[in-house]
């Protein structure tokens, strides 16, 4: 980030899960570089030291960190990569102990804890809504309903857990993430078919992608825990860019940028074939729009799809 980022006084403690992460990283420069104390929870504490820098505290679980200990706030980001192996039934208990399990621990730690943080800022994803009928104008907002598919159930017992702080005063804020552009995660693989000249749409290509840049979803963190300090900022809020686009606009803006074509589509049959229910990721969208924070006065440095990628190219 070229500016330093405010997330409130300076001094705070910060208990960071899923640190090692590609956002992870990001955020914790983030809140060294605004001059908070940064706790790890992670489960290879080693790696993570070399990764966040000896100013990070690293701990292997919460039972590491003393229930008189103050944290001030709390970001849980740790998941288990949702795109990957087949949704199992194995690989569905995995992704479900990775995010719920584990944010339980969390929220146990609260329950024991002699002071109590002042913000849960817990990641969800805009896979709370489920998927959108293709061409469908309608946005999705916080207030629209989540769907009875997979990764719509696994976000709201993912929220859920989280919400259970709210019984120790704690304000509890689920952030649904759209996808993350950046220097890592999503968006290097699904780059590298346009740079090799081999990209196209996939499917129909008519599918919304909703879509952030990591600056502004760091920024988005800080300005809820800054905020979080005058006025409430419990409930759900959508973290993705105000301008959605689809699929095939992405691939034909990031040929555009990258000079390179954009002709070769991948049918969605053979998508689904391989990766089945979870074939919905990339073949299916959300028509998502930030309406909270747009409310509420956050400025997205980046809100044009262009401008993000141009700045990652």
């Amino acid at each position: 980030m070229d500016t330093a980022l405010s997330f409130g006084a300076s001094g705070q403690t910060v208990l960071v899960t899923g640190a090692t992460g590609f956002v992870g990283r990001r955020l914790v420069a983030a809140l060294l570089a605004d001059g908070q104390h940064v706790i790890a929870l992670t489960r290879h504490t080693a790696r993570a030291r070399r990764l966040l820098g000896d100013a990070v505290r690293c701990i292997g679980s919460m039972a590491a960190l003393p229930l008189g200990e103050r944290v001030d706030v709390i970001v849980n980001l740790a998941g288990a990569r949702i795109l990957g192996p087949r949704w199992t039934p194995a690989r569905k208990a995995v992704l479900r102990a990775s995010r719920v399990g584990l944010t339980g621990q969390v929220v146990q730690w609260i329950a024991g804890a002699a002071s109590k943080p002042r913000l849960l800022l817990s990641a969800s994803a805009i896979g709370y809504y489920g998927v959108q009928r293709q061409d469908e104008p309608a946005v999705l907002t916080e207030a629209s309903p989540p769907q009875p598919v997979f990764m719509s159930q696994l976000c709201q017992e993912w929220e859920a857990a989280a919400g259970r702080a709210a019984q120790y005063g704690v304000q509890v804020a689920c952030t649904r993430f759209g996808l993350v552009l950046g220097h890592g995660g999503a968006l290097p693989p699904m780059l590298l078919p346009v740079r090799l000249g081999v990209g196209g749409r996939m499917g129909s290509g008519r599918q919304s992608l909703s879509w952030v840049h990591i600056d502004d979803l760091v920024a988005a963190l800080a300005w809820l825990a800054r905020r979080s300090t005058e006025l409430p900022v419990q409930g759900a809020w959508n973290v993705t860019a105000p301008q959605c686009t689809t699929q095939q606009a992405f691939v034909r803006t990031a040929a555009r940028l990258l000079h390179r074509p954009a002709l070769l589509p991948t049918p969605g049959w053979p998508v689904r074939l391989l990766l089945g229910e979870q074939a919905d990721l990339l073949l299916e969208g959300q028509r998502v729009v930030p309406r909270r924070l747009q409310d509420d006065g956050f400025a997205f440095r980046y809100p044009d799809l262009a401008e993000a990628l141009g700045a990652l190219l």
